[in-house]
């Protein structure tokens, strides 16, 4: 999976649907502790709420998935909530739905309509990112060569993060995983077979606005 959406930061979004209200609170999570954390979190804050239903899915290929109805009836809130992670192809988030009971009783389908509208209202309030599968890298480049360098970067859309300048140009970027066999390549061929890349990882990356994101 070399391409997925993250939730950089969470949010809150709110439905009224026959006076109950439904309130979703969403967070970036990478571990269950970090989810459960945030779960009972919402629960102090809203302590007075009839329900506080949940969903989280954590890991890069989704290994963690649960969800909680919290007294609703079964399968009517928590797994909607988890439907709508899935379908936004949403990683490494938690969502809590509240809800403030308005003494109307919605029936199960309006209780499954309510939760996902509420979900997608609290992600859509969130900022999310999409990232894909990249590798993070060091260049040393000599100045003879910095054009050249440059150049052969751009043309396979690696994204320069940062330059440092001493006795050799220091290129600190990320490619994608699919470019990144051929920019090897290619670097050699530039240095005369010579190796000068360092401090290789893997990594996803994605943009804010003009601010790359490396996780």
């Amino acid at each position: 999976m070399n391409k997925q959406k993250s939730m950089r930061q969470g949010g809150v979004g709110e439905i009224v649907e026959k006076k109950s209200r439904f309130i979703a609170s969403t967070c970036p999570v990478y571990t269950e502790e970090e989810a459960i954390s945030f779960i009972n979190k919402i629960k102090k804050q809203y302590y007075d709420a009839k329900h506080n239903c949940y969903a989280y899915v954590i890991g890069d290929d989704d290994n963690i998935q649960k969800s909680s109805d919290d007294g609703e009836p079964s399968r009517t809130a928590g797994m909607p909530i988890l439907d709508i992670i899935k379908n936004e192809g949403l990683h490494n988030v938690v969502i809590v739905v509240t809800r403030y009971f308005g003494g109307i009783l919605l029936g199960t389908g309006g209780l499954v309509r309510a939760y996902s509208q509420a979900a997608k209202e609290g992600i859509a309030n969130s900022l999310v990112i999409s990232r894909e599968k990249g590798m993070a890298f060091d260049v040393n480049c000599p100045y003879d060569r910095m054009g050249k360098l440059e150049y052969l970067l751009r043309s396979l859309d690696a994204n320069i993060i940062n330059t440092d300048y001493g006795e050799y140009i220091v290129y600190k970027a990320v490619i994608s995983i699919e470019n990144y066999k051929e920019l090897t390549d290619k670097l050699l061929e530039l240095f005369n077979g010579e190796n000068h890349i360092l401090n290789i990882n893997e990594v996803f990356f994605g943009f804010s606005g003009d601010e790359i994101i490396i996780e």
